[in-house]
């Protein structure tokens, strides 16, 4: 707080004529604040600054909002630098700071090397489209922007840096929600000689450290660990937040031979499932609120939502138990039902039926926004390891097989044998670092032999020819005495998100794209000029000529 005093002539004057936002140099007395006036919700709020002189620096026009004014995100965004003094925004990006300070300590001092890798590369299979840039001296060619560096970390390996990592820059033309935009920045590490276990532990004391030094938290040690298989069955995601404690059952078997279709088809499809979800004194929920949930659900695919309110679980029927579908199921199904979910009165259960896919899908978003809306989320921060993921996953039209993680992450041992004849079963030595419903890292370890690596691309059906021409470089240096390597990249917004406690991504980027892929600040991208588009050999199709 600055004070002037009417005696102070100039200073007075000038402060007269100030305006919001003004930028001015202020010299004066610090003093303590009058009696009455303290403010304690400031640091400062116990002194101010009595002015002996105030000089404009710059004045401002009148500002699109105040700073403590609640406004729109696009308002925000075109208006960023504005937004950016604002001290919540202040604060998300020095916890940002002070993140990317805390990773460079823990792998600084644990000797890994800080390297740099080319932001204009060449186009590699990571599961999203590229960012391509035109090249003006080799016409009709391009440059991708790099959706990660994991090829150039590989070959660093096998140059004998046998500790990397980069805080990096990497770009994805991909759909676009609360944790993606269509540029991002990850903590990229990779290590030699290592084991599997050795590179969880590493990367899982990292981010201990960065906790306790960013945050004064301290994380659990260890994190529990679970396979990619039990965090599906128990809690239909892959990325599960163990802050709710509710968990999905299989009932399958008990519904395979009843009256009631829509159980007994998927109950007897060998890709189908079908499971239930116990909400603790769910009976509360309206029927208003359980349509509102399977309109939810029908976003992923489900076709309904089945459910049993439990009114008195000692009557397992139509007397103890609300539902459409108590009458399709038989008295010991319903028993065992119950039994099995621990479903007791006042509580409910939702049922999914249907393909795997989609009962997870539904099941599984089910399951958080339930927890979430119904207090049931215990603790701060609950971390975990999930592992042992697919090494391949297929397409339902055409059957193709595609990398679950990428091409170039290793089968557990024993599992490339799997490849010709069952490559579904294939498991690889992927994992990744989950925080609360979010996977904050992801990584493997790596094919070091060249056989190995030709084996995946033969199972993923890249020709000899496109291995050459896509991969080349890679093969050749593979020949040359590569050593087992692994790594991982954790996502540095989706960290701070997390660790602000804020909504979006967007909350923790200095300045970030809509969820439109737009830059509303400098208005980008846009329109380039005839002369460029000549410079470059290119021809722009009018848009309705494009097909979709």
């Amino acid at each position: 707080q600055v004070v002037v005093d009417p005696d102070t002539t100039d200073a007075f004057k000038a402060a007269e004529h100030l305006g919001r936002e003004y930028c001015l140099r202020v010299t004066g007395r610090v003093r303590n604040r009058p009696a009455g006036t303290v403010n304690t919700n400031l640091r400062s709020g116990k002194v101010e600054l009595l002015a002996t002189a105030l000089e404009v620096l710059n004045e401002s026009a009148t500002p699109p909002f105040a700073l403590d004014e609640d406004v729109g995100e696009e308002v925000r965004l075109k208006y960023r630098y504005i937004d950016l003094r604002r001290d919540v925004m202040q604060k998300r990006l020095r916890l940002r700071h002070s993140i990317t300070r805390a990773m460079r300590s823990y792998l600084d001092d644990a000797g890994f090397v800080d390297l740099e890798t080319p932001m204009l590369t060449k186009a590699t299979p990571e599961g999203a489209r590229d960012y391509l840039v035109p090249s003006r001296v080799q016409p009709g060619k391009f440059f991708a922007l790099p959706q990660s560096p994991q090829i150039f970390k590989q070959l660093l390996m096998m140059s004998g840096f046998d500790r990397y990592y980069q805080i990096v820059r990497c770009f994805r033309d991909e759909d676009l929600r609360a944790d993606r935009q269509p540029e991002f920045t990850q903590l990229d590490v990779e290590t030699s000689f290592l084991t599997q276990g050795q590179i969880m532990d590493l990367m899982e004391g990292l981010t201990r450290f960065v906790f306790k030094r960013v945050l004064d938290t301290d994380l659990p040690d260890p994190f529990p660990r679970l396979t990619y298989d039990e965090a599906m069955r128990r809690y239909a995601s892959d990325k599960p937040d163990l802050r709710i404690d509710l968990e999905l059952v299989d009932v399958a078997d008990l519904v395979r031979d009843c009256e009631f279709k829509v159980f007994a088809g998927p109950a007897t499809d060998p890709e189908g499932r079908v499971a239930a979800l116990r909400v603790p004194k769910g009976s509360e929920l309206t029927r208003k609120q359980i349509d509102d949930y399977g309109v939810f659900v029908g976003r992923y695919g489900a076709k309904g939502l089945a459910y049993i309110k439990v009114n008195d679980a000692s009557k397992p029927n139509d007397q103890g138990l609300q539902s459409p579908i108590v009458k399709f199921l038989p008295e010991g199904v319903l028993r065992e039902i119950l039994a099995r979910t621990g479903a007791g009165d006042g509580d409910l259960v939702f049922f999914g039926a249907d393909k795997a896919k989609v009962v997870n899908d539904a099941l599984g978003a089910l399951r958080a926004k339930v927890g979430h809306e119904r207090g049931l989320a215990q603790g701060r921060w609950k971390p975990l390891w999930v592992v042992d993921f697919p090494m391949f996953e297929q397409d339902d039209e055409t059957g193709a097989w595609s990398a679950r993680h990428h091409p170039f992450t290793a089968p557990k041992d024993g599992h490339e044998d799997r490849f010709a004849t069952d490559p579904g079963n294939a498991l690889a030595k992927a994992y990744d670092v989950v925080l609360n419903g979010w996977e904050i890292g992801g990584g493997s370890v790596r094919i070091h032999r060249p056989e190995v690596q030709a084996k995946v691309f033969e199972a993923l059906a890249i020709s000899p020819e496109d291995q050459r021409r896509k991969f080349g470089f890679l093969l050749d240096a593979l020949s040359y005495g590569a050593p087992p390597h692994g790594g991982i990249a954790f996502g540095l917004d989706r960290m701070a998100t997390l660790m602000c406690g804020a909504e979006s991504i967007r909350e923790v980027i200095a300045f970030p794209k809509t969820q439109r892929g737009q830059d509303l600040l400098v208005d980008a991208p846009s329109v380039a000029t005839e002369q460029q588009l000549r410079d470059l050999h290119i021809k722009v199709r009018p848009t309705d000529a494009v097909k979709p």
